[in-house]
């Protein structure tokens, strides 16, 4: 893997420098995660768009920075410098399982500083607010935190292997849990964007219904895809989830025929059960 390029933001790294794209996409990953779980899918999506992925303080090359366990810190820090190096185009949020809820509450916050919303939000392996995600574990001891990040495989087993590797990344996992099973997206959250929700049929943690409710909290268009997998489906199914969110990206591009304005509900609105049945099918 090449190093990534830091685009004057210690929030941002580009592993596939594309600042002329017409469109950006913002990768926030999950927790335990760092901007390098996104280095294929930014590959995949290279010729879309401009791929800018999340690095939270305390891992990789900012380790040494303080952690930060809440969401809303989370998306404070990423908004600093967001419209600088999106730079007046439009762009698109992908997040999964914290990311999810980091990239929700980053376009809440641009709802309420009344800067411009996302095109779309793609929020993977999280069910939507107020799904109970506090199952307590940032209260495990160092053992049960490592099972539980082992059980997921959500980070590489050879991490976990190592001792010192695993002494490291300890803080930035409690913290990153905390922030996951602790935040409260408040009354009212709702955005003025597209939401796909995507989920695996296997994930014990978020069921079908959790995924589906996130078309409440959208004034825009809704789509659920359901793929084959437990919590971390991504990997398998990259090359499919990069051809949907690639279509949404060159969407983007150029206005869309019939657009309706942010008030209108788009093709997920409630009640319409053909469309739910259409992207579960799709999707499987």
């Amino acid at each position: 893997m090449a190093p990534p390029v830091t685009p004057a933001s210690p929030w941002f790294r580009r592993f596939h420098p594309r600042p002329d794209a017409e469109v950006a996409l913002v990768c926030l990953p999950h927790a335990g995660g760092s901007a390098s779980s996104y280095f294929s899918l930014s590959g995949r999506l290279s010729a879309s768009a401009d791929v800018l992925a999340v690095q939270y303080p305390g891992r990789q090359d900012r380790l040494h920075e303080p952690c930060l366990d809440s969401v809303r810190d989370l998306a404070r820090g990423v908004a600093v410098d967001l419209e600088r190096l999106v730079a007046g185009r439009p762009f698109a949020l992908f997040g999964h399982s914290m990311g999810a809820a980091v990239a929700f509450e980053l376009a809440l916050l641009r709802r309420r500083e009344g800067a411009r919303a996302p095109h779309a939000l793609f929020l993977s392996g999280r069910g939507a607010p107020p799904c109970g995600t506090d199952r307590g574990i940032r209260f495990l001891d160092d053992d049960g935190l490592i099972a539980e990040v082992r059980r997921l495989a959500g980070t590489d087993a050879l991490v976990l292997d190592d001792p010192d590797l695993v002494e490291l990344a300890l803080p930035s996992l409690r913290a990153d849990y905390t922030a996951a099973e602790t935040y409260d997206a408040g009354p009212g959250a709702v955005v003025h964007c597209d939401i796909v929700a995507l989920t695996g049929d296997g994930d014990d943690h978020v069921g079908i219904a959790d995924a589906e409710d996130w078309r409440d909290h959208t004034t825009g268009a809704f789509d659920l895809r359901v793929f084959s997998g437990g919590h971390f489906f991504l990997g398998e199914h990259e090359p499919r989830i990069a051809e949907i969110v690639g279509t949404a990206l060159r969407a983007a591009e150029r206005p869309r025929p019939g657009a309706r304005g942010p008030g209108a509900r788009g093709p997920g609105a409630r009640g319409k059960e053909d469309d739910r049945a259409r992207s579960i099918r799709d999707a499987g």
